[in-house]
């Protein structure tokens, strides 16, 4: 069930990215508007980001929730090694950064590599400049707004 949750969720990335990306490029042809296509532009890359580092969540869960033959240890706890994936048993997910963590039965986790290491820094990154320059074309646009008597 958790990995419909995530690929409905990154589905949902993926049509909020696109959104923002077409507001934001015909931003870019309109006049006085360039920081607010940067912020669209920013806004759409860090959805995206996340969106893809949901996809491959969505398919270290699926490898996890597979009850078939060689189901045990998780698929993508099997990284760490024969000594450490022998000891798993359990696994959990995180969104905050985005990661796939597999609990080990004496206590204690290991994060693996199902997310590329690249999302959550860009993600941050992105959204940091998407936040900056949608402050800076609020307030210049409040700047240059004509005052109404």
């Amino acid at each position: 069930m958790l990995f419909v949750a995530l690929l409905l969720a990154a589905l949902i990335g993926a049509a909020t990215a696109t959104v923002l990306a077409v507001r934001g490029l015909r931003a870019v042809f309109r006049k006085n508007e360039r920081l607010r296509a940067a912020a669209l532009l920013a806004g759409a890359a860090t959805v995206g980001v996340y969106a893809w580092g949901l996809l491959h969540l969505g398919h270290a869960v699926l490898g996890a929730e597979d009850g078939g033959a060689g189901s045990f240890p998780i698929a993508p706890c099997r990284e760490a090694g024969p000594q450490w994936s022998s000891q798993v048993d359990g696994y959990d997910v995180s969104y905050l950064p985005l990661r796939f963590e597999c609990h080990l039965s004496g206590g204690g986790a290991y994060v693996t590599s199902a997310v590329p290491g690249y999302v959550t820094p860009t993600t941050i990154i992105l959204g940091l400049i998407a936040a900056t320059c949608g402050a800076l074309a609020t307030r210049t646009a409040e700047r240059t707004r004509p005052s109404v008597p």
